[in-house]
């Protein structure tokens, strides 16, 4: 999900750039890199360091990301906490979440895009990826050697420490023992600092995503001309079709289930998913959502341990992006999909990395990035997966306004069950 922050305004000889929408100016990136591509051919590869240097960026910052965010989000819900409305909620996030996750791959089954790129070293690691039995992979998750997991970008093993030592410090911050309790808040504060500077790294990083976006789709059209267009508008359609599927089927199911009207529901929810899709941010968007659940009859102490926490670990329209965006760039690197393991793979994968997607512009890429290690096709500059990874960010804000539309929703839905099967949804107001 992302975050469109506004930013101060900013003076000085390219203060025209930094003030100009971080959204368009990515577009007009990924425009100006497919006319470039496709006009001068192999004369404007000299842009492709810039390209590399968005792509070493961004996998940068990727570890530190997970660290930080997972132990900051596992260490801020009190386990007193996690009682009987706790657990209900982080179940119906973590479900939803991960059948969003199966609507996404289903949709990138159905709709197939691709473009024409392929490269025998990608094409490899995707097969490699395949050798491995989901059971095995499952027994992978937990690490023998954190640092080991962390130098080696093992995806998985590193969110699954994380989570756990965010439990442990969560713990030691509601201890009656004073110097337990200030071990644990000082760990706390340490993990919430580092996460709120890679925040920022990721937002200065973003600004730098256009030139990074022309030069790696430049690259890839000078390579492989201009037979990769249409692929992209494939991608949106499959992402929508995934996001429409999924309020009806899911969301629209929940509430069918609970015999809670659809039609009262999206009365009062229709201002926050409009809110979400325009701001693209469902932090800016909470507070709407929090007078929508008072609307809807929610008391108070649940939705506002419900919806804060939903804007953090459910994301189910990142999910289903994750799934489309996944099946078309191993379509396009390999020429075919994913085995049963694999889907097994992505489907854990972004799950809990949904637990830790920072709310902030490009996060979902990111959160991609991670998705696409955990396969064996890592994005590393000058292959077919860093081109087709280059023009799914390209597109990325426009896909992004439909998924923070659905997550904010998703919290909404999840929140309204919760309190009616607690008995604490207040009837007068779906009379």
């Amino acid at each position: 999900m992302g975050d469109q922050q506004k930013a101060p305004v900013k003076k000085g000889i390219l203060g025209w750039y930094f003030n100009f929408n971080l959204l368009y100016r990515i577009l007009i990136g990924l425009v100006l890199g497919a006319l470039l591509g496709i006009i001068f051919g192999q004369k404007i590869l000299w842009v492709a360091p810039f390209g590399a240097l968005f792509v070493r960026l961004l996998k940068m910052i990727m570890m530190p990301i997970i660290l930080s965010t997972l132990v900051v989000g596992a260490s801020s819900i009190s386990p007193a906490t996690l009682g009987k409305v706790g657990i209900r909620v982080i179940l119906f996030y973590l479900l939803t979440s991960a059948f969003a996750v199966f609507v996404g791959l289903m949709m990138g089954t159905i709709f197939q895009p691709s473009a024409e790129m392929a490269t025998l070293a990608s094409e490899a690691a995707g097969k490699a990826a395949a050798d491995i039995p989901l059971s095995q992979t499952l027994i992978n998750i937990v690490p023998t050697s954190v640092a080991q997991a962390v130098v080696n970008e093992t995806v998985l093993q590193v969110i699954f420490f994380a989570i756990i030592f965010g439990i442990g410090v969560s713990y030691l911050r509601i201890s009656k023992d004073d110097r337990l309790q200030k071990a644990g808040e000082a760990i706390y504060m340490v993990f919430d600092g580092t996460a709120e500077v890679m925040m920022r790294m990721v937002t200065a990083i973003m600004q730098y995503a256009p030139i990074g976006v022309l030069a790696l789709v430049a690259e890839v059209f000078a390579k492989q001309g201009a037979n990769v267009a249409g692929s992209l508008a494939i991608v949106t359609l499959a992402c929508f079709s995934g996001y429409i599927i999924h309020i009806v089927l899911v969301y629209g199911g929940l509430l069918k289930l609970n015999k809670l009207s659809i039609r009262r529901f999206f009365k009062d929810a229709k201002d926050p998913f409009i809110t979400a899709f325009v701001t693209r941010s469902s932090g800016g968007t909470l507070p709407v959502t929090i007078k929508a659940s008072a609307n809807l009859g929610i008391p108070k102490d649940i939705s506002s341990f419900s919806l804060p926490l939903g804007a953090t670990i459910n994301m189910d329209g990142t999910a289903i992006y994750q799934g489309v965006c996944a099946i078309f760039i191993s379509l396009t690197v390999t020429g075919h999909s994913f085995t049963l393991g694999q889907m097994g793979i992505i489907i854990v994968t972004a799950t809990l990395a949904s637990i830790g997607t920072a709310g902030v512009p490009g996060a979902g890429a990111i959160m991609l990035l991670m998705v696409l290690e955990a396969v064996g096709l890592p994005v590393e500059a000058g292959t077919a997966v860093a081109g087709a990874y280059a023009m799914i960010l390209g597109i990325d804000a426009i896909l992004d306004m439909g998924r923070t539309a659905l997550n904010v929703t998703g919290d909404l839905t999840c929140t309204t069950v919760v309190a009616k099967g607690m008995g604490q949804l207040d009837k007068e107001q779906w009379a």
